[in-house]
Parts: structure tokens; sequence; C-alpha cells
């Protein structure tokens, strides 16, 4: 099982990582704003690292500082990484994990757009699966991440990896989906919805739980009050930008997802917007789920 989810995870974010979609979409600059990100912050990076699959912003929760090193799970196009970069500066390091190798080139690309300046010389991204972080034990002073925990497999295993590498006295700070009660057994065991970020949440006491499990402590589990509703401001996408499914119950790479940039939605073979539109047009995914902010401290 969890080689299908990863595949599928792997396959749909690598098709919104090459469908040209950008902030310069105004459905796509419009969910970045709805989950708590200012003008001025999205002026302040790449256009091309807001793909619009926030959930949250997790570097307004995160208290960074200068000369702090910080790593965002799941780092996509590298929207919280270039955030998070100029919050610790250059005596720090903000480093990005990713998956899926679309995502990473993704994000070196809109590196490199400012790199000759300097703007992100304490930028790195790595390619790698976030249940297996290839950094050393108490290496780091803040995790953070953006609506991708949920898109795990072993959840466990990504909170031990956080405690790992977070130093003693180091934090978490993440923007993710919850559970508020069991979803539909149509929507739960639909693979679209999984990659859509609906499926694979878990309900705030597991996220507390696991989370202490792992050795952390002062866990918080905050809902945002955010409306989820907010990812139909892409025409065609529901839940968090998922790409055209194929007959093989996994996403396909041809035609992207959601868009083409400004122009606006792309003509796609598009079983899976399809798909979540029919069920999240026969529920109202606020009632099942979250936004939610995940505060935590290793002690």
């Amino acid at each position: 099982m969890k080689n299908e989810i990863t595949g599928a995870v792997k396959l749909g974010y690598g098709a919104v990582a090459t469908s040209g979609l950008s902030g310069e979409n105004r459905g796509v600059e419009a969910i970045a704003l709805a989950f708590g990100y200012s003008p001025g912050e999205l002026a302040s990076i790449p256009a091309g690292s807001n793909l619009g699959l926030s959930c949250g912003n997790p570097t307004a929760l995160a208290s960074l500082r200068a000369g702090e090193t910080v790593v965002d799970l799941g780092s996509g196009g590298g929207l919280d990484v270039f955030l998070a970069s100029q919050k610790v500066g250059p005596g720090g390091k903000a480093i990005g994990i990713d998956m899926t190798p679309e995502m990473v080139a993704l994000a070196r690309r809109n590196a490199s757009l400012h790199s000759a300046s300097g703007d992100y010389s304490n930028v790195e991204f790595i390619l790698a699966e976030i249940d297996n972080i290839p950094l050393d034990d108490n290496s780091v002073d803040c995790v953070i991440s953006n609506c991708v925990i949920n898109l795990s497999a072993d959840k466990q295993a990504v909170f031990r990896e956080i405690a790992r590498i977070v130093k003693p006295g180091g934090r978490l700070a993440i923007s993710d989906i919850a559970l508020k009660k069991s979803l539909p057994a149509e929507l739960k065991d639909d693979i679209g919805a999984l990659v859509g970020c609906i499926s694979g949440a878990i309900s705030f006491d597991k996220f507390r739980d696991g989370l202490r499990e792992a050795g952390f402590e002062s866990v918080q589990v905050i809902d945002s009050n955010s409306d989820l509703n907010a990812y139909a401001s892409v025409e065609n996408q529901s839940g968090c930008c998922s790409p055209a499914m194929g007959s093989s119950g996994l996403p396909v790479l041809d035609g992207g997802c959601c868009g083409t940039g400004s122009e606006g939605p792309a003509e796609t073979n598009s079983d899976l917007h399809a798909t979540l539109s029919g069920l999240l047009g026969r529920y109202d995914i606020n009632e099942f789920a979250a936004s939610v902010k995940v505060l935590a401290v290793k002690p």
C-alpha cells in the first residue's frame, strides 16, 4: 500500500511541477492569500514557487530567527523555503526536502533566478522522502511543512524523523489538514482524494498523540478556521491541486494540473478533477476536515 500511495503522490505532484502553474495565476494567488500569506511575501519570491498547494503559512508560525537552520518537509516549488531563507538570513540555512524529482528541479530553477545576486545562497533542495531524511541527528533548529504530512503513508515514521533531526529545544511549525470526524467511505477509499490531501489526513488526536510518542512536548493542533473551499479558486481544482487520473488509478503526466499559467485552465484528461469535483459537490469538506496549525517543542 505504501508503494501505491508514494507512486500516486510522486506522479501527481510531478505533474503539478511541470504544469506551468504559478503565482501569476490569479486563482493560485488567491489560494495563498486565503491561507495566510501576505501580498508582500508573495511578491518577494519567484512566482513559480507558488503552485496553489498550501493550506497555511508555516513560516508565519515558526518564529524563525537569524542564523537558524530550518527544514521544509515537502518543499514543492520552494515557496516556504524562500520565505524562511529571508528570515534566517545569510548566517542561517533553509533546506527543502521533497521526494518528487520534478519538484526539486523546479525549486532549484526558482532559486537560480536570484542566485546571481546571492538572494538564495543559503538555500538547498534535497531529493528524499520525508520518512527517511538525509540529515544528521540534532542538526536543525526548526522543521516546517505545508499540507504534506497527510500525504505520507507512514506518518509516525515522519514524526520520528522530525524528532531525530531537531536539536533539543528545537521546534516544529506545521500547516496541514486534520480530520474533525471520520470521512465517508467514498472519500476515505478514493486514491484521488488521497493525492488531493483529503483521505490521507489523520485526526487532531492522532496528530497530538503521534508527536508526543515521537518525543515532542507542548504539542498544539489548532484549527485555523480557514475555508478549504478556497481551493476552488483555481478552476477544475479540488484538494491540493490534484492532476488528471488515468485508467490505472494513478495520475497521468500529460496535460498538467489545473492550468497553464495566467492564461487559465488547461484542457486535460481530467478524470481526477471530475471525480473530486463530484465527491466534494456531495460533501462539504469543511464538515469533515480542517486546515490546522501544529506546534511542538523537542525537550
